[in-house]
């Protein structure tokens, strides 16, 4: 009995390697494609710890170098945000509605002249919005603020009705101008600018 079991053992034994030795239950580990950096950081703390035991003060001129130069990216990445967050688009609109806040009506006007003689259209027709929202609040049809944009003062304007209808067409025509990419010929500018003026009169009673 005994004989015959080990001969069993031996042929079960021997079916079995015939089978895993076939291609299909070949093994093959699988290569971590991440596995260099592994090694390489595990390189990196073999050196570090052998530089600490033979080198103690390399091993802390070499660290306080490497937080130094940490510091100065961190600083660096820093500045670059605060550059890109002060440097941020406002909204179509809000350039002009401020520009005539920190002037005069006059001064505005005479910018309005300076850019027609140089040829600079739509920025005279800037200009001549900004001195517009003066003279307006001058007459208390609206209230001048850094925060409002034409579109908002145009909604808000104390006008009668055909000064409201003028104000929203000069509105629209300031944005075409400048922001929708629509082509500015001094002619525009003066019929801009005639406009304008005329809107003084249209002013509602208080």
């Amino acid at each position: 009995m005994t004989g015959q079991g080990s001969v069993t053992a031996d042929s079960l034994r021997t079916v079995l390697d015939s089978v895993l030795a076939q291609p299909a239950y070949a093994w093959q580990e699988r290569r971590n494609p991440l596995g260099f950096m592994r090694e390489w950081l595990d390189a990196l703390n073999a050196w570090l710890a052998a530089l600490h035991d033979a080198h103690p003060v390399a091993f802390l001129v070499l660290l306080l170098a490497l937080t130094a130069v940490l510091i100065a990216i961190l600083t660096h990445f820093g500045y670059l945000i605060w550059r890109a967050l002060r440097a941020r688009p406002q909204p179509p609109g809000s350039r002009i509605a401020s520009a005539g806040l920190g002037r005069d009506e006059a001064w505005h006007l005479a910018a309005f002249q300076r850019s027609m003689a140089e040829g600079r259209w739509a920025e005279a027709m800037a200009e001549r919005f900004a001195a517009l929202v003066l003279a307006l609040g001058r007459r208390a049809a609206l209230r001048p603020d850094r925060s409002k944009t034409p579109a908002e003062y145009a909604a808000e304007a104390r006008l009668d009705p055909a000064g409201r209808s003028a104000l929203a067409r000069l509105v629209e025509e300031l944005y075409l101008r400048l922001f929708g990419g629509a082509p500015c010929t001094a002619d525009d500018v003066r019929r801009f600018d005639a406009a304008a003026g005329a809107l003084g009169g249209h002013a509602a009673p208080s």
